[in-house]
């Protein structure tokens, strides 16, 4: 099945991210294609991409490389909250947003569910969801696109002033379970270094869709919640070598 736009776009950001976003990038190079996973060279991708450099999300150096910017840093993270508080400071505000739609509307609360799924929300209580990331513009244009949502979505920031923290992130973000995840993925990661049946390119690539796994369901903490010792933190650092060294052959 050919991607989406939207998947097409998401992807190529990653991969940007996930290379060094602070350096520009051949993403139609065939050894990134494949480890990556990026769509192939096509009218439809290239398309996509002219679409990107549109809305500055990504720019182009002269030597035909990308860059991913920090508005598409910002885009990137509505998929893949763990990349926002690597890159911006948390304003200490959390969001809460409550939505009841009813059975007879399966099909619009899964869309939204779908539409929500990466702004690092957890649940809560019945029906609330908390998340640390500034989704409110996010969610205005959601509504504003999808006007069927304003009938049953309402959203609030704040600050707490009274309760445990640390019980409060593991209740609504089960961080002891992420942080379980994170350590499964490490020993596989070595699992796959190890084999010897597989080349450079076939590891990278192994240990890349394992990475995009965790990162799809890392809720993306702030520091300031998770600590400076957490595991996310770790899990990037030892990625970035594995990457830099399986791609530097």
């Amino acid at each position: 099945m050919v991607a989406s736009i939207k998947e097409r776009r998401t992807r190529t950001l990653l991969t940007l991210y996930l290379l060094d976003k602070d350096k520009p990038h051949l993403i139609y190079n065939a050894k990134i294609k494949t480890v990556f996973s990026l769509p192939a060279d096509s009218p439809r991708s290239r398309g996509t991409v002219r679409q990107m450099l549109a809305d500055e999300v990504i720019v182009k150096h002269e030597s035909g490389s990308y860059q991913i910017t920090e508005k598409g840093l910002a885009e990137l993270s509505l998929s893949f909250p763990y990349v926002r508080f690597t890159i911006f400071p948390w304003d200490g505000f959390y969001r809460i947003i409550t939505y009841e739609i009813p059975e007879k509307k399966r099909a619009l609360r899964d869309s939204l569910r779908r539409e929500i799924s990466g702004w690092g929300l957890g649940p809560w209580h019945r029906s609330f969801w908390l998340t640390p990331h500034p989704v409110a513009a996010a969610l205005q244009a959601l509504v504003k696109t999808q006007p069927a949502f304003a009938d049953y979505v309402q959203a609030f920031e704040g600050k707490p002033v009274v309760g445990d923290l640390k019980i409060l992130i593991e209740k609504v973000w089960n961080i002891s379970q992420v942080e379980k995840q994170y350590r499964q993925i490490f020993k596989e990661w070595h699992e796959y270094l190890s084999d010897q049946t597989l080349s450079r390119e076939e590891k990278l690539k192994k240990i890349v869709n394992k990475y995009i796994e965790i990162l799809k369901t890392d809720p993306g903490l702030p520091q300031e919640l998770v600590g400076q010792t957490w595991i996310g933190a770790e899990a990037w650092n030892i990625f970035q070598e594995m990457r830099r060294i399986l791609l530097s052959a």
